[in-house]
């Protein structure tokens, strides 16, 4: 006899293709020793129905591809998930996507899957990373019933460990895009926003390089240096 069958996770059902094409999956790579510039990177920005990561969802996924150190050609993802019981919300407005564009959007199990077909083995940029890597976390296991395992790396620490004379406070994607002077076409829709991540990104790897950061590992061991040394002035 089983006790509370209730309490157990929903194990969500999938036809035998997305199985399969789940099973086939590529194992993340931890990061490694080789060049910036020769690492395949997947800059992600997702497009949610609110911030809290245990009650909102997933509503668009924009992804950019990075390789041999260029935005790749052709190396663009963008899915608006079909979400037909979303509520209109500010939220949602500000990303454009009304009922009838969720009512419209791929089926979230498949987007999710190839999804993560597009990311691969590869690391995967964000800014504000903690925040997309729950999101999706949360989307893929309670869609697909898949664990994400992908390093996360945050643009959004990144850009002030990489250029420590720059005081921005509480610096957001748009206050880095304007110190450098990128342009933007649009923002708050998933796949503009993953491209000027992206376009932020190259500025920041060439910054690393030449403060003789050069490969995936040494940026992410760099990084944890840099998060310890900004929590001890606040005594923790």
């Amino acid at each position: 006899m089983k006790l509370f069958p209730w309490l157990r996770p929903r194990t969500p059902t999938l036809d035998v293709d997305l199985q399969q094409r789940l099973a086939s999956l590529p194992r993340p790579a931890a990061l490694g020793v080789c060049s910036l510039r020769e690492q395949r990177w997947v800059v992600l920005d997702l497009e949610t129905s609110g911030l809290n990561l245990q009650r909102d969802q997933v509503l668009s996924i924009g992804a950019v591809a990075i390789e041999d150190g260029a935005i790749a050609l052709g190396g663009q993802f963008e899915r608006t998930l079909r979400r037909p019981e979303q509520k209109t919300n500010a939220s949602v407005l500000i990303h454009g996507l009304g009922p009838s564009a969720l009512a419209a959007g791929s089926d979230p199990a498949q987007a999710l899957v190839e999804l993560l077909e597009f990311i691969g083995d590869s690391p995967v940029l964000a800014f504000h990373a903690p925040f997309d890597q729950g999101m999706l976390g949360r989307a893929l296991k309670d869609t697909l019933g898949y664990r994400l395992q992908q390093v996360f790396i945050d643009v959004a620490e990144l850009a002030p460990m990489l250029n420590p004379d720059t005081v921005l406070r509480e610096a957001g994607l748009d206050d880095w895009v304007a110190r450098f002077g990128l342009e933007v076409q649009a923002r708050h829709h998933a796949s503009a926003d993953a491209q000027v991540t992206a376009e932020l990104a190259l500025i920041l790897f060439s910054q690393a390089r030449r403060q003789q950061l050069d490969s995936p590992l040494q940026l992410e061991q760099r990084l944890r240096q840099w998060r310890r040394r900004a929590l001890q002035p606040h005594g923790l």
